[in-house]
């Protein structure tokens, strides 16, 4: 049950209004009926606060961020929160061909490219196309050849905090020419909450037979190994911290966690992960109908953004879940296409529910 005197400290609007791009920035907030609390900007249109209950009731913020908009603005933690495209995660060497013709994108990420260049869709300016007490609209068009990437792509995305306390995240997306689209929502999660340290002691499931191994700049061999035998099987709830340092080598290549599962979900909406930390009590759940999943350990937070709290961000102090295509697909001929046609429509939905487990 809610503890009603338990308090939740609002981000402030006015801390949010900015202009960027010439467009207006601003907050805004979600609830439900148990008094659970979203905030939304539509920079980058990404989740700022999400506060949910524990085990006694309080409510606790489980995302990590920043307390103004200046500090978004500023911060090489750039993806905080955020809608990541046109292409979430790497694409070897920034290019690709499609339709006989090679595409260049930035290499921002060494000499690969990663979340859709140097400004990806984190540090854009959405619209708002609708806002009601429990759900949001933001809404994007990427214009052709914005970092590289060929077509107008016009992009809608629905947040909406549920009533079982649950925030579900719709993606649709159209383009006028073929192109390749990858929508994720790259959220830094602490079930202890923002600040107060490390994610080692979750215990995470991950229901996947199989993962993605990566070559030494973290691009994907091209294989799917099985999680047997190995540090990334997660199919039994197991702590991060229980194998995170064995020396495996493909945590020794991505300093930690930072590889994509393969969902048999065959597309259906379906239960993807839970994690769950038993000082807190509370157990997120996460349900998805893409066919992998990323995850991210915080392996390259350093302490040099400090947040909400007023607490440095540190190495391993957030996990991320991100529902998504396989990295590097448009070069990958046996993954699963992410080309969108004229004639197609993207359609995604990722759902992070929340309840007292574990």
């Amino acid at each position: 049950m809610l503890d009603q005197s338990s308090e939740i400290n609002l981000l402030s609007t006015e801390s949010f209004k900015a202009t960027h791009d010439g467009q207006g920035l601003a907050l805004y907030t979600l609830t439900n009926a148990n008094g659970c609390v979203a905030q939304i900007t539509n920079y980058g249109a990404r989740i700022v606060a999400l506060w949910v209950p524990d085990k006694e009731g309080k409510m606790r913020d489980v995302v990590l961020g920043f307390s103004s908009i200046s500090e978004y603005l500023t911060t090489n933690d750039k993806y905080h929160g955020a809608i990541i495209g046109r292409y979430a995660n790497r694409i070897a060497k920034g290019r690709f061909i499609l339709d006989n013709k090679t595409y260049r994108l930035a290499l921002n990420n060494d000499t690969n490219h990663l979340h859709g260049g140097e400004k990806g869709f984190e540090s854009r300016v959405w619209s708002v196309a609708q806002k009601q007490t429990h759900k949001i609209t933001l809404t994007y068009t990427s214009k052709h050849l914005q970092e590289g990437y060929p077509g107008n792509l016009t992009v809608q995305v629905l947040y909406e905090l549920t009533d079982d306390n649950a925030l579900t995240i719709e993606y649709k997306a159209v383009t006028d020419q073929n192109t390749v689209v990858n929508l994720t929502n790259h959220a830094f999660f602490n079930l202890k909450g923002e600040g107060n340290g490390s994610i080692l002691d979750h215990y995470v499931k991950i229901p996947a037979d199989t993962f993605i191994p990566v070559t030494a700049d973290l691009i994907p061999t091209g294989k799917l190994d099985p999680v047997e035998g190995t540090p990334f099987d997660f199919r039994n709830a197991k702590r991060i911290k229980d194998e995170i340092n064995s020396g495996y080598e493909q945590l020794v290549i991505a300093k930690g966690y930072d590889h994509s599962y393969v969902l048999q979900n065959n597309g259906q909406l379906a239960f993807a992960a839970e994690v769950s930390e038993k000082s807190s009590g509370i157990q997120m759940k996460v349900l998805t109908d893409q066919p992998g999943m990323q995850l991210y350990t915080g392996n390259f937070l350093d302490g040099s953004s400090i947040g909400k709290s007023g607490q440095a961000y540190q190495k391993r102090d957030a996990f991320c879940l991100e529902t998504q295509h396989y990295p590097d697909s448009p070069n990958q001929d046996l993954f699963p296409s992410t080309i969108l046609t004229p004639q197609q429509e993207y359609r995604s939905t990722t759902v992070y529910k929340f309840g007292i487990g574990g």
